[in-house]
């Protein structure tokens, strides 16, 4: 590193930093990022669907639903102008009863009041005629749902905010954190030691260990609301010759701690089933074969055509959920931290899906809070 003193330090190049960074760099001098791993994106951006969400999910006003939106717009704007490797599948969210169907229309409600006015339901008919080998009463068919290549996003944003000036300090672990003045002191761990650098603005992106970081600078977590839970999906890959079983994404209709295994497709066109949902407390991305029956039969009842012996153990991920087993939603946190006695610290905790998607927007957000 250059120079103890920085402008702006960031802590996470995930996705979150790596946007936030090229939106910094854009408007201010001195950014710095500083990621633990060897390079950019190797822990939760590059281990989930790569889904482009339309912005169903999540409740009208949260930030995850307002942040959603707003990021896919943003997002299919971008991946348009340079060349990112994106499709607009499409996605059909299946019902399989009547009582499903209610919670879809509950669903749709909830969307359109996001301000995702494309969607539409579909008869068993339509459904049939859209997805041959799909089994349901009928669907909602959300056409702005799409995928992307992620590592091609990242490597954007990493470029574009290296441009702009921004500095990338990897295999560097941020281990401590202190106010010190009008400043913060940020303790350093690279190959060389442990390094001290003073920065005027931190932003906390490190996902996973989001919530020790903003401990280092003296929160509370629990008192707070930040602490942690890891929540962990795998993915079963469906062998080739089975690619063409489905043209869209397609979608249960969602369970509690998650979007309920589903049917993806990446870039190259390699079909995927996942992620589950289970909370761990140690990180590992071992992806248990005992689960591959759960994951048969969950996908079996809309599509009644798959077979055991066509999925293999692919890859799983790790989200870093706020809500802990059993309770109820938690929004995003993106907390300038001045009423903590913390001016100049910016938290982000808790940026599980839909973060990738909402990542251009959430960049946004970060720089009007500085400005």
């Amino acid at each position: 590193m250059h120079s103890s003193e920085l402008n702006i330090a960031i802590i996470g190049a995930g996705v979150i930093g790596l946007a936030v960074a090229a939106e910094m760099a854009q408007k201010h001098r001195g950014v710095y990022v500083f990621e633990r791993n060897r390079t950019f994106g190797l822990e939760t951006s590059s281990r989930n669907s790569e889904v482009i969400h339309a912005g169903i999910y999540n409740p009208p006003g949260s930030l995850k639903a307002k942040l959603c939106v707003e990021g896919r717009e943003l997002l299919y704007e971008l991946c348009a102008r340079h060349g990112i490797s994106h499709r607009k599948l499409g996605k059909i969210i299946v019902a399989v009863d009547e009582d499903e169907f209610g919670k879809l229309e509950r669903l749709c409600e909830q969307g359109r009041e996001n301000g995702v006015d494309d969607l539409r339901f579909l008869s068993r008919k339509e459904l049939r005629q859209l997805e041959p080998e799909v089994e349901g009463i009928g669907g909602l068919l959300s056409p702005s749902t799409g995928i992307l290549d992620v590592h091609a996003l990242m490597s954007f944003f990493h470029s574009q905010a290296k441009r702009s000036g921004a500095e990338f300090v990897f295999n560097a672990e941020v281990i401590g954190l202190e106010k010190t003045g009008t400043k913060y002191r940020l303790g350093v761990r690279d190959r060389e030691g442990i390094q001290s650098v003073l920065a005027r603005i931190v932003i906390n992106c490190a996902s996973l260990n989001s919530d020790q970081i903003a401990q280092l600078a003296g929160i509370d977590t629990s008192e707070a609301g930040y602490r942690l839970h890891y929540c962990k999906g795998e993915y079963f890959s469906l062998s080739p010759p089975q690619r063409d079983l489905v043209s869209r994404l397609v979608y249960p209709v969602p369970e509690e701690s998650g979007l309920g295994i589903h049917i993806t497709r990446d870039i190259e066109g390699k079909l995927r089933l996942g992620p589950n949902a289970y909370y761990i407390d140690n990180i590992d991305y071992k992806v248990d074969d005992t689960h591959k029956e759960a994951f048969y039969q969950a996908v079996k009842r809309f599509l009644p055509a798959i077979e055991r012996e066509w999925l293999a153990p692919d890859f799983a991920g790790i989200r870093s959920k706020l809500q802990g087993p059993g309770d109820g939603f938690r929004d995003f946190v993106i907390a300038h931290e001045d009423k903590r006695g913390l001016p100049g610290l910016i938290n982000l905790i808790g940026i599980e899906s839909p973060g990738l998607t909402a990542s251009p927007a959430v960049a946004r957000y970060v720089a009007g809070m500085i400005e």
